[in-house]
């Protein structure tokens, strides 16, 4: 068979498969991101009945530590004196139910199989230290545990958030023992 046939069909197959001239780009939809998306939506359905401050007005960042994590929940307008009570309550409130061990509220939020939860659920208490402060236009959640099973936990539970609330949570950076907490945006 020679190569000119070869080139032929070749040549008529890219031609076939160009966009015509003038046409839209066909981008395919990545069934990942879609399927992102609309988990992302369904966690901010659920969060509008657990969390009382508004989704949209606040930053998570989660910074992951060697001991644990610091999760911070700041308004994105720090003059919002609103969002802030609301944040600062709601932080206080879930640092009292995850010391006795109650995880329900992240579970009504991302649901009962959420990766982390189910080992935080179950520590004892004490195994997981967890102190409350307020931040500029916000508070924060410090965990620490001895535990590297917990550690873990905590870690996959962070990640399991970031990926959830999209673009209304952040990844923090530690370093050297200090956790550097990104400026709003």
């Amino acid at each position: 068979m020679s190569s000119l046939p070869r080139a032929a069909t070749l040549a008529a197959l890219i031609f076939l498969a160009a966009p015509a001239r003038g046409a839209e780009p066909v981008h395919p939809v990545d069934p990942v991101q879609a399927a992102d998306a609309a988990r992302q939506a369904d966690v901010a359905a659920s969060g509008a009945r657990v969390m009382p401050f508004d989704l949209r007005a606040t930053l998570h960042v989660f910074t992951k530590t060697a001991r644990g994590g610091v999760q911070r929940v700041v308004a994105r307008d720090a003059a919002d004196a609103r969002q802030v009570a609301l944040v600062r309550e709601h932080l206080r409130a879930l640092r009292g139910q995850f010391l006795r061990g109650d995880f329900t509220a992240p579970e009504h939020v991302h649901g009962r199989a959420m990766p982390g939860l189910a080992a935080l659920s179950a520590a004892a208490p004490g195994q997981i230290d967890i102190a409350y402060a307020q931040v500029p236009g916000g508070a924060e959640l410090r965990y620490a545990s001895a535990d590297a099973r917990l550690v873990a936990a905590l870690h996959a539970w962070f990640d399991a958030q970031l990926g959830d609330h999209g673009g209304d949570a952040m990844a923090g950076h530690a370093h050297a023992g200090h956790e550097h907490m990104p400026e709003r945006p």
